[in-house]
């Protein structure tokens, strides 16, 4: 009984002794960064001033954030940001992995050409937009070779700047969803298709009544992902726009870097900190409610 004892008080302390490393890091670089940030909501900080200059405010982050314009216009674009991007990237990954699920010439290598921006450096890709969009970029040299007079300055005009960034952001996010989405189509029975088409279905009733039901937990998967992802878009915005993040085009997590690391309001930026994060919470759980109205199990 004694060595049984023993050796079931050794098991745990393996297992602790494995678990322990990844629960240090989770503690110091995720748990009291968190908390800490909670703190600081409440504060008035600068950085600069050491833990000595923590100066208690209560809520005054939260009313200053509440008639701030520029947090505003950030907390617009990143909803911008998030409606352009989640729905059509979705949709164009499942047209793409519905065509590359049949048989398809070079079906392996279209496949990870759509799949190698996803895996790319983001600042490397940022740049190439930046380069395309530009005056004399690829994008205004074709418009201008189909008869386009009046060529837009993308990233310095507040109509189009946008549009850079969500076209960067769809084409970056299309290549995972791929590969999810053809892996939910590849694992549909193919007795469902063949009893379908026994009953006379068409494609569209196939599509509508097999497919888009069956891959349902995938696309909540993907719309819960990409949406999250979506509210924390940084790199994209902070290289094409050399790290000023203009206020027609800046996101939350710019606007949140801009306030802590160049202005070195900690407390301030903590506060919106605490907003994004209460953001994202409500939109996810929002979507875990009503996955219970269209995901099929």
């Amino acid at each position: 009984m004694k060595n049984r004892n023993r050796l079931k008080q050794n098991e745990n302390l393996v297992g602790y002794a494995f678990v322990m490393p990844a629960l240090v890091i989770f503690i110091v670089l995720v748990a009291f960064p968190f908390v800490f940030s909670i703190f600081l909501s409440f504060t008035d900080w600068n950085f600069l001033s050491g833990f000595k200059g923590i100066r208690l405010v209560g809520l005054e982050n939260f009313r200053n954030l509440a008639t701030d314009r520029t947090f505003k216009m950030a907390l617009k674009n990143t909803f911008i940001y998030a409606i352009a991007t989640v729905p059509t990237s979705i949709l164009f990954a499942l047209i793409l992995a519905f065509m590359l699920n049949n048989k398809v010439y070079m079906k392996k290598i279209l496949r990870f050409a759509f799949f190698i921006p996803y895996i790319s450096n983001a600042v490397a890709l940022a740049t190439v937009f930046k380069f395309m969009f530009r005056e004399d970029g690829v994008v205004n040299i074709l418009l201008q070779s189909i008869g386009f007079s009046n060529l837009p300055n993308w990233m310095a005009d507040t109509q189009f700047n946008k549009i850079p960034i969500i076209l960067l952001l769809i084409w970056t996010a299309i290549g995972y969803e791929l590969i999810i989405y053809m892996a939910a189509l590849q694992n549909i029975p193919r007795d469902l298709y063949e009893a379908a088409d026994l009953d006379g279905a068409t494609a569209i009733q196939q599509f509508t009544k097999i497919t888009f039901p069956m891959i349902s937990p995938t696309t909540f998967y993907l719309v819960v992902v990409r949406l999250i992802s979506a509210f924390k878009v940084f790199s994209s915005i902070n290289i094409m726009t050399l790290g000023t993040a203009a206020r027609g085009n800046a996101s939350m997590v710019t606007e949140i870097y801009s306030n802590a690391f160049s202005g070195y309001k900690f407390g301030f930026a903590s506060a919106e900190a605490v907003v994004l994060f209460a953001i994202i919470l409500g939109v996810t759980l929002l979507n875990f409610w009503g996955q219970k109205k269209w995901v099929h199990y």
